[in-house]
């Protein structure tokens, strides 16, 4: 037998190769014990950083605390209802898309209603030039506004945030839940983040309010074209707040599906810049402000089947005393907000796209609860798109038909 630290035949020592077996995984150990503590500090640095980009908005919970007594009561179950606002803030590095420099408002407004079960979501566009009763309000510098029926976009422009989700609260009779305000900056952002998103134009664009020079077909926006062909007013369409809104509804469909489609969720290198250029576009309330609970919210929704991501308009049609401002269209507004509020189906139709509009009326069911037994209950199908359907596709049919 040889003892240890003695040489046997051929001189080598035979302990020698496990003690550096033993070294060497010692080694290889505290290498990996190092990378996994340099990745968890990297990854806990990425994650500071975008919990660091979203903005608090602790202004608006104090001035709706004010009024608690006269909003609507919170919906019943995990069923929640999401402001998302469009900041025109043109005195924070986007003035070239407006003259009024310091003027904030809030041309795009979509309530979003995610259902209880969390298969379905409803976006409803509210048009910024919509006659609504707006209440009183506090400025910004302190000052209080009277209560007046006015075009809805001037709530956010003279009241914020607080007294643009109070007037929607008075027109809806929906408690909002929380609420989201996206800057333009933030928006071009994010489409970049996603590599671009699809539209499809049947015509040629030439708008130079709107910065757009763009030919008919199929093509992929990017950050400044994309937010020049969601606010264009002049020179595409026929010009309507209506025709803008229509766009609006389409790009979100399809910047859904590119998000959801090319698995940026899934993805931590593609996810990065998407989150990044969300969070730093965002300001949110309380129950919103963190990467957690936004990660929780998408988490949420993210298996929702695209046929039942739902966007639409308000009914609405020209206001009877001034054809460039809009009203309500009753009973079927109301109608609309009393299936929200409790929770139930909505459908949406193009009526160009009988198959889709076929598709939303077969997937459409009365929740159980209401003392019917279950019986399909589609309701009425409000004008409006999903993010399944193929706006390209279908617009070339269409062209193809005639």
């Amino acid at each position: 037998m040889t003892d240890p630290g003695t040489t046997d035949d051929s001189g080598t020592d035979p302990s020698a190769a496990p003690r550096r077996r033993r070294r060497w995984l010692r080694w290889a150990a505290l290498g990996v014990s190092v990378l996994v503590l340099a990745a968890a500090g990297v990854g806990w640095s990425l994650f500071q950083k975008l919990d660091g980009n979203i903005r608090t908005d602790e202004d608006t919970a104090d001035e709706l605390a004010r009024y608690e007594d006269e909003r609507p009561v919170p919906i019943e179950g995990t069923a929640q209802n999401i402001l998302i606002l469009g900041s025109d803030n043109r005195g924070d590095g986007n003035g070239k898309y407006g003259r009024d420099e310091g003027t904030e408002r809030a041309d795009t407004a979509i309530l979003l209603h995610i259902a209880a079960d969390r298969q379905s979501a409803t976006g409803v566009s509210l048009p910024r030039d919509l006659m609504a009763d707006i209440p009183r309000c506090t400025t910004k510098d302190g000052k209080r506004t009277r209560e007046q029926f006015a075009q809805f976009n001037w709530a956010y422009q003279f009241g914020g945030t607080a007294c643009t989700i109070r007037t929607v609260e008075k027109m809806t009779d929906i408690r909002i839940d929380h609420h989201l305000v996206v800057d333009f900056r933030g928006f071009k952002k994010l489409v970049d983040a996603v590599d671009g998103v699809e539209v499809c134009l049947p015509e040629s664009v030439r708008d130079r309010d709107a910065k757009l020079d763009l030919p008919a077909g199929r093509q992929t926006l990017h950050g400044e074209d994309a937010l020049g062909y969601v606010r264009a007013r002049h020179g595409i369409g026929d010009g309507s707040d209506t025709d803008r809104i229509d766009r609006q509804q389409q790009f979100m469909g399809s910047l859904v599906k590119k998000v959801r489609g090319n698995g940026v969720l899934l993805n931590p290198t593609k996810v990065y810049p998407v989150l990044d250029a969300a969070t730093s576009a965002l300001t949110a309330d309380s129950g919103l402000d963190s990467l957690k609970e936004l990660y929780e919210l998408v988490r949420a929704v993210r298996d929702i089947p695209e046929e039942k991501v739902r966007f639409l308009t308000v009914p609405r049609q020209s206001y009877e005393l001034d054809r460039n401002r809009d009203q309500l269209v009753q009973p079927e507004a109301d109608q609309l907000f009393t299936r929200l509020r409790h929770d139930r189906p909505v459908r949406v139709g193009s009526g160009d796209d009988r198959a889709a509009d076929a598709e939303s009326a077969r997937d459409d069911a009365k929740k159980p609860g209401d003392g019917d037994g279950g019986k399909r209950d589609s309701g009425p199908s409000y004008r409006g798109t999903t993010a399944a359907r193929d706006i390209c596709a279908a617009n070339e049919a269409e062209n193809a038909a005639n």
